[in-house]
Formats: structure tokens, sequence, C-alpha cells
């Protein structure tokens, strides 16, 4: 085993088993499809850390995706790696998360700003181009929702940032949808460009259900009164599919190839912990909005009714 292969099972198993014990009191409070989405920021830490071992143990595999127009690539690909860990850290301890995953929101947006983007004309073919592409911002509006879901309620920038994020996470689930029936022999959860192997069985089957899964829950996060339900029910599908589909394929590629292994298992569970945040705080900012249309038609018919009454004194 490479330092760099321990490095990254370390960091997903510590970050896994210390935010489910931190997590406890959380999950407990919740009932129901609550204690999944309760654990969501956990699910989304592990994949964080994960990812951070591989940019500081294998930083010059990374340093060819730096902008040519930055200075000092290496710093960059560091930069990144310390950020993405001090983000898991932050979510498994719950310390400084509205700005932790405010910064890490803005981090992939930075990201697809400055990488994808720029390649878009090259690659306006390249389905796995978009994948890729939209998959960042996914992630980038899961951690919107968790920075906005941690503000007081009713603020209007928490609001904004939940609405933004779970629109951004509700939309990629549906194109993902939409790859998982165009390629159903291709590995699921992110469709990307691996075909599923041989020895799986009834590869299309799985892919069919995930694609209606995901193409269901992003549906349903577009709907407010949906959402919370929307989340937990596509999340629970694609943590499923974590724990039995790559999970053997990780098995199989141990030996042969870890690091690729690691990086599906761990890539599918931050989509998973994505589409769980985008479920947070559903229900609350609902009952917010409502409170404020409530509000605004309180204040609209005292204003009429003081209107009528400066109408009536008049002689």
């Amino acid at each position: 085993m490479t330092k760099e292969v321990g490095a990254m099972v370390a960091a997903g198993v510590v970050v896994l088993a210390t935010g489910f014990v931190l997590a406890r009191a959380r999950m407990k409070a919740e009932s129901g499809m609550g204690k999944v989405l309760a654990a969501a920021p956990v699910f989304a830490a592990a994949p964080l850390a994960v990812f951070s071992m591989e940019h500081f143990f294998a930083a010059r595999d990374l340093v060819g995706i730096v902008p040519k127009w930055l200075p000092a690539p290496m710093f960059w690909v560091y930069f990144v790696g310390a950020a993405l860990v001090c983000a898991g850290i932050s979510f498994t301890v719950w310390v400084c998360v509205r700005w932790s995953a405010a910064l890490l929101a803005l981090l992939f947006l930075i990201i697809v700003a400055t990488i994808d983007l720029p390649n878009l004309h090259a690659s306006l073919r390249d389905r796995i181009f978009w994948i890729l592409t939209v998959r960042e911002m996914s992630f980038a509006g899961g951690a919107m929702v968790l920075a906005g879901s941690v503000r007081p309620h009713g603020h209007w920038a928490g609001t904004a940032l939940m609405r933004i994020g779970r629109t951004l996470v509700a939309l990629v689930m549906i194109f993902y949808a939409i790859e998982h029936f165009l390629h159903p022999l291709h590995v699921t959860g992110v469709p990307l460009e691996k075909v599923t192997p041989a020895w799986m069985p009834a590869p299309a089957v799985i892919a069919y259900v995930v694609g209606i899964a995901l193409l269901a829950g992003g549906v349903g996060l577009l709907v407010p009164r949906m959402a919370r339900s929307s989340a937990a029910s596509a999340g629970t599908v694609l943590l499923l599919l974590v724990l039995f589909f790559y999970s053997a394929l990780l098995w199989s590629e141990f030996r042969t190839n870890p690091v690729e292994g690691l990086n599906y298992w761990f890539d599918t569970l931050l989509f998973a912990g994505t589409v769980l945040l985008a479920g947070w705080d559903a229900e609350a900012s609902t009952q917010a909005s409502r409170a404020g249309s409530m509000r605004s038609s309180m204040l609209r018919a005292s204003y009429g009714a003081v209107d009528q009454l400066t109408e009536e004194s008049r002689p």
C-alpha cells in the first residue's frame, strides 16, 4: 500500500468514525428520514478529507490541472488540499460551519470558472466534460444549502443560499438521471466514462433504478413541500449504491488500482452527501416563506383597512 492510498483510507475512516460519534446528538434529535439527513455533513466531510490527502501526496499528478496563468502551481494544489481538509474538519466537529460551507461553495465555483469554463468551447460535445462540470456545481450547491441552513431562520441571505443551492443540486440530479437512461452500462451515481464490470449483475437495471431515483428526487427538490423527503429518498439510494455497488468495485480494484477505486467510492459518497444536504432546513425555509407571505397579506389588509377608514372619514 502506497503512502497516498494509506493516507486516503486513514482520512476516510477517521472522519467517518469521528463524525458519526459527534453527530449522535443531532441524529438522535431527528426521526425517520431526518436521521439520514442529519448525517449528511459527515457523508460530505469524509470525501473532502480523502481528496485533500490526494492533493498532499499526489500533488505532482494534479499540478497539470492548475491554469497556466496562475503562478506557483504547486502552491495552489496544496492550497486546495488544505481548504478541503479544513472544510472536512469543520463539518465533522461542527465548528464555524457557516463560513466553511460558504467558502467551500466558493471554492467549487472558482474551480468551475477557472478550470472547466475555459475549456467549454473545445469540450462542448464531450459528455464527460459536462458531467464533471455540473458535478462541481452540485457540490457548490450542497455547500450553499448548508451555509444557508445554519443562518438564523428567515434571514434573506440564508434563504437565498438555500434556494439557489437546492436548485443547482436538483438540476444536476435531473441531468444525471438522463445520462443514466442514455448510458446504462456505465457506472452509476456520478455517470462517468468507466463501464460497469461484466461481473456486476444487472448493470442496466441498477442504472435505471438509480436514474429513476435521481429524476424523482431532482424534480421533488424543486417543490418546497417535497424537498426534504425527496433529498432523503434519493440520498439513501445513493448511499446504498456506495455501500454495495462501489464497495464491490473498490474490493475488485484495490490491488490493481486502489486510487481509482477510492476516488469512485468517495466521489459517489460526496454526491450522496450533497443530495442529502439539499434537503436541509427545507421545511423551515418553506415555513419562513409562508410566514413572510402571511405577514405581507396582513400588512396589505391593514393598509386596506386604513385606506377605507380614511375614505369614510372624509366629508
